[in-house]
């Protein structure tokens, strides 16, 4: 058959294409575009000549078999017989996230085991999965943020053809996918866009370097390479979604902000492809802007992730106060976030020194997520703790009860469901010598605001980092663990069944704090959650007369919590 292959290299005085063996002339075309024509067999790997240098990878390569510095392959992915012609997703409001990492979530560590273990998710109530990310990062273990080939699906997992397989699998179980993609840097291995093109630009620095180029000279076609990311992905791999990491990084001064182009884009293809796709965002701006609609002069992104709800959760069951979560710790700070996601909305932060935030409006509660654990929130701690090895089981089911009968959309790390023992440690296998000691030193300095010592920091590049952070399924069969489980359980179904929970609506929402006591009702929708942080049982009068549904602890008073437990009842009146 006969590809056209095609490359955008505006500085480059001849480009080449090396294929089989043998290098082929392509022809210049306009502002810095190169194509050729040229006969190719399925399985031919091919790779880029820029000036007479070496060969170098597609910037939108399909697949890299070899890793990050080998050549590309094309993909067929109509060679795919997909089973899902009938999917069509849902709204976002109604789903229940499962956030997991190809690699620790199984212990072979690719997309056709984690399909072994999708019945787990279903049987669990979620219905909507978030990967971290899967294009094409160094080595073989990572977190994926570090990516690199952000067109090709990563060798190690399975390749193209593994994520055409679990997205299908994932369908005939009622499962939406959502892809975790990252547009706010690329990698420093094998990263060879900015041998080709302006994609990069020094008038702003990241925490990784020079950002991306998404308004100054070239940036059209900087541009148009991320949107058309945006469409691989939902269109070619039938994802339902992208969760954008962290946008705040992302400068852009074109009157038409990058994230708003995403999301308009993204509801144009929904349109075409009759399927409700979502964009959700990453940010700590606490800038409600970013999920306003574009008539109001927002991006129109779908949902965003709420750090302060997890802050303000975390802070109050572990009672730590270093780093960020000084600016948190009452169970008041809980209460506001849950009836205005932010809880800073633009007064002074002892962490920032500075004001921070904006009031949400009346935006509806379900443009949030949210969680009390996410990859970023366990694996960015000294060594990977999950809330249940810092916290009893009794305030593990407190911080499930509010993030799963909260009025957020829910999000749920793999094995916070049975409270996993493995830890979720930050782990990379660089080729670099000098990019492996400089990760693996700056990870240790990284910590010192948290006051952890560098000595407990484990070593991302050592493989024992990445075997310990696999999930241990057969900790399922433990009474402990199995409890844990038929509590998430419990609360996705109510979840579930209680449609009123999921319409964002503030107003029909009330809290109530006792700070002396550690008290914290929640009551939304007829349900009453009552969470007591304190030494004694305390009795709720929001639960007079209310059918008692979930409790955390046996107590022979229907109306009252345990201490360090969580309750939960229905009004029978609503």
């Amino acid at each position: 058959m006969t590809h056209s292959f095609r490359v955008w290299a505006p500085a480059a005085r001849s480009v080449e294409i090396q294929l089989a063996g043998r290098r082929h002339v392509m022809a210049p075309q306009e502002r810095g575009w190169s194509a050729a024509d040229i006969a190719v067999r399925a399985d031919d790997t091919y790779a880029f000549v820029l000036d007479g240098g070496d060969p170098l990878p597609d910037p939108r390569s399909p697949h890299q078999p070899h890793g990050v510095h080998g050549p590309s392959q094309l993909v067929d992915h109509a060679a795919h017989a997909w089973s899902d012609h009938g999917w069509r997703g849902f709204p976002l409001a109604d789903a229940v996230i499962y956030e997991l990492h190809i690699g620790t979530f199984t212990g072979e560590g690719t997309f056709d085991a984690a399909i072994e273990r999708l019945d787990h998710l279903t049987a669990l109530g979620v219905n909507a999965v978030e990967l971290m990310p899967v294009a094409e990062f160094p080595g073989t273990r990572g977190w994926g943020y570090d990516g690199v080939d952000l067109f090709a699906v990563h060798h190690a997992y399975g390749g193209p053809a593994g994520l055409h397989r679990f997205v299908d699998a994932c369908h005939a179980r009622g499962l939406a996918v959502v892809m975790d993609v990252v547009y706010n840097h690329v990698g420093p291995e094998g990263n060879y866009l900015g041998s080709f093109g302006p994609y990069f630009t020094a008038r702003y620095g990241t925490p990784w370097g020079d950002a991306v180029n998404y308004d100054g000279a070239g940036s059209d076609t900087v541009r148009a390479f991320v949107i058309e990311n945006v469409e691989m992905w939902l269109r070619e791999y039938h994802c339902d979604g992208l969760r954008l990491d962290a946008v705040h990084a992302i400068v852009d001064t074109s009157a038409t902000h990058l994230l708003e182009a995403i999301a308009r884009r993204v509801d144009e293809l929904g349109d075409e492809l009759q399927r409700t796709l979502w964009v959700i965002a990453e940010s700590d701006l606490n800038d409600p802007r970013l999920v306003c609609g574009r008539e109001l002069g927002g991006y129109g992104v779908h949902a965003q992730w709420s750090d302060d709800f997890h802050h303000a959760l975390h802070a109050a069951l572990t009672g730590e106060r270093n780093g960020y979560y000084a600016d948190f710790g009452s169970v008041e700070d809980i209460a506001v976030a849950l009836r205005a996601a932010f809880v800073y909305r633009g007064q002074y932060s002892r962490f920032r020194d500075r004001r921070h935030g904006r009031d949400i409006g009346d935006l509806p509660l379900t443009r949030f997520l949210g969680y009390a654990q996410n990859h970023d929130q366990v694996g960015n701690r000294a060594a990977g703790d999950r809330l249940a090895h810092l916290v009893s089981a009794g305030r593990a089911r407190i911080a499930a009860a509010l993030v799963l009968l909260g009025p957020f959309v829910p999000l749920v790390f793999q094995g916070e469901e049975w409270a996993a023992s493995s830890p979720f440690q930050y782990f990379t296998d660089l080729g670099d010598r000098w990019l492996r000691r400089s990760v693996s030193e700056g990870r240790r300095s990284e910590f010192a605001s948290f006051g952890w010592r560098p000595e407990d920091v484990p070593d991302p590049q050592s493989l024992a980092t990445f075997e310990r952070s696999k999930l241990d399924w057969n900790e399922l069969g433990t009474p402990e663990h199995a409890s844990m489980l038929h509590w998430y359980s419990e609360l996705v179904a109510l979840r579930r069944a209680t449609p009123a929970l999921r319409n964002g609506d503030a107003s029909e929402m009330r809290t109530r704090t006792d700070a002396e006591r550690g008290l914290l009702v929640y009551v939304n929708a007829g349900i009453v959650v009552a969470c007591n942080l304190g030494s004694d049982a305390l009795v709720v009068g929001e639960a007079t007369g209310c059918e008692r549904l979930m409790c955390s602890a046996d107590s022979s008073d229907t109306s009252e919590v345990p201490p360090d437990g969580v309750c939960v009842w229905r009004n029978g009146t609503r």
